[in-house]
């Protein structure tokens, strides 16, 4: 009998390996992009209609929108910040088909904005469960759901990255 580690994996085993690390290579674009603001790169994580949800913690609705609007909108909220930096862990990947997958992955996100009103950091832990659609340009992200465990921090830094996103710009009625 041979070992299990000395049998070639069979074409659909192979097929899933390579999902696997698409889908976490997916996961690292996310994080990347934002924390190097390449909006660009951010937007190659999502399909073109996307869910997102970070309505615990955060209080925001879960909406539906398009990814350019997605993405034009967390812009604006990452910049604010002097620095920030998501660490995406623990990815724990299910498929449901050939076509749709769930990876949820530890988060912990760090934003860093020096401020006259106390700590200029604040940290989000918690988790991401990101289901997954495969596309003509390969595995994107369908819906984002993040769930916070807990906080530290100030989190009035994140509040007013928030407050200045909903703010009119200058100039704009």
């Amino acid at each position: 009998m041979t070992p299990p580690h000395e049998m070639r994996p069979n074409d659909t085993e192979l097929r899933r390996l390579l999902d696997r690390n698409e889908i976490s290579d997916v996961q690292i674009r996310y994080a990347t992009g934002t924390d190097s603001r390449d909006w660009k790169l951010f937007r190659t994580c999502f399909t073109d209609d996307v869910e997102v949800d970070f309505s615990e913690g955060f209080g925001q609705p879960v909406m539906r929108t398009t990814a350019d609007e997605w993405v034009a909108g967390t812009a604006p909220r990452m910049e604010s910040f002097k620095a920030t930096q998501h660490m995406i862990t623990n990815q724990a990947i299910t498929f449901d088909g050939d076509d749709h997958a769930t990876c949820v992955a530890y988060v912990r996100a760090s934003h860093h904005l020096p401020n006259s009103l106390g700590d200029s950091d604040q940290t989000v832990y918690g988790y991401y469960t990101n289901q997954f659609t495969r596309t003509p340009s390969g595995w994107r992200i369908a819906r984002v759901k993040l769930t916070p465990l807990w906080m530290t921090g100030n989190f009035g830094i994140f509040q007013t990255a928030l407050a200045e996103e909903s703010a009119p710009s200058a100039g704009k009625a």
